[in-house]
């Protein structure tokens, strides 16, 4: 590839002359200029490995244009020399800072212009050769941090879904609540960067069902006080399990295993966290984890119609929920309706035992959620 040169002087031969004795070797091809203006704003469109510019320009001097040149993408490093019959110590120095390389003599058949030119070409290649390495590596570098980052994605999702299929026949509670969590996060007006973190790491808010024995776990019907306090041990023990990691999503997975149970008014556990002690990514995934397990079939209860568990989600705002969260959530109705209208697939109950129906409480708005005390909401 041919290095590629610009020239700016508002001399016409002055340019012609630079033109063939910088071409002479066929190893440069150059793009000229009379006008500084025109010539900035051909470099912000593309790419040189060398500038060579005149001192004494209508319009801009070539100080002013070295100085605006080095702002331009791309030209931060490459060899710019400047062309004058004026070497003084103080434009020299000014030239200098403004960021030029070296100075050329107007002189047009100097000995030194022409070493010092053949020097500018080789850096002008030479670096041009880094910058592609570099561009190269970095590339290179983004794409096996996208291949880390992917496997690590599939390795918590994978492992949500193991413990997903203890409970429940499978995995789509853990994508539904993934789903509504990124809505809540994404209405929230949470960085772009933490709602796509709460996504990935929501499905780990059950990991510590894994170590709830089958008998209490899967269960059909109502539990007994003591079931209930080992069943509450997997906010705790999900904790544990994810605790102590180096990765960020396992660590924000730390977070909402611990504290998806919390409520808003202190009353949750394991903790007795209050509203803004909980962590914000605990506080989203546990309005669509309640949601999710109010509107879907579990071995214990029949699924609540939608428009019910949007009732107690407002109920209960301000008790169970960070009022935020239940009102981002329910902002988005028709894309929370479009995800839970994909539960087909919901899991019959493990057992053949036939579920607890779905009844509204005497007063006509707390719902029998078998499973769950006013405290948890759902498991």
């Amino acid at each position: 590839m041919l290095t590629q040169a610009l020239l700016v002087d508002d001399s016409r031969s002055v340019l012609n002359f630079l033109k063939r004795h910088i071409e002479a070797e066929g190893l440069v091809e150059a793009t000229t200029f009379l006008d500084p203006v025109e010539a900035l704003a051909c470099a912000r469109d593309r790419v040189f490995d060398l500038v060579l510019v005149d001192y004494e320009m209508p319009h801009m001097d070539g100080i002013s244009f070295i100085r605006t040149l080095r702002t331009l993408p791309g030209c931060t490093d490459i060899p710019i020399a400047m062309i004058t019959s004026r070497q003084t110590d103080d434009i020299k120095m000014e030239a200098l800072q403004a960021g030029a390389t070296d100075f050329l003599p107007k002189a047009p058949q100097s000995v030194e212009m022409t070493v010092r030119l053949r020097n500018l070409i080789q850096l002008g290649a030479a670096v041009r050769k880094l910058n592609d390495r570099a561009a190269h590596l970095a590339s290179e570098v983004a794409a096996a941090t996208r291949k880390l980052g992917e496997r690590e994605e599939e390795i918590i999702l994978r492992l949500a879904l193991a413990v997903e299929y203890r409970d429940n026949d499978t995995g789509e509670h853990t994508l539904r609540v993934a789903r509504y969590s990124r809505i809540i996060a994404e209405q929230l007006g949470l960085p772009a960067r933490l709602c796509r973190d709460i996504y990935l790491a929501a499905p780990l808010h059950d990991v510590g069902k894994v170590a709830i024995p089958d008998n209490i776990l899967l269960k059909p019907g109502r539990l007994t006080d003591d079931e209930m306090a080992v069943i509450r041990t997997h906010a705790t023990i999900g904790e544990k399990i994810l605790a102590d990691s180096s990765c960020e999503l396992i660590q924000l997975g730390t977070q909402i295993a611990a504290g998806h149970h919390e409520r808003w008014d202190g009353a949750g556990y394991p903790n007795g966290l209050k509203a803004d002690e909980i962590p914000v990514a605990a506080r989203v995934v546990a309005v669509a984890d309640v949601f999710d397990a109010l509107t879907t079939r579990r071995p214990y209860k029949e699924p609540m119609p939608l428009e019910l568990a949007r009732d107690y989600l407002v109920e209960n705002q301000g008790r169970q929920f960070d009022p935020a969260c239940v009102e981002a959530f329910l902002s988005r109705w028709d894309e929370v309706v479009g995800i839970a209208a994909g539960q087909a697939a919901t899991a019959l109950p493990k057992s053949g035992a036939t579920p607890a129906p779905f009844i509204l409480g005497a007063a006509g708005s707390r719902p029998n959620l078998d499973r769950t005390d006013e405290a948890a909401a759902a498991v």
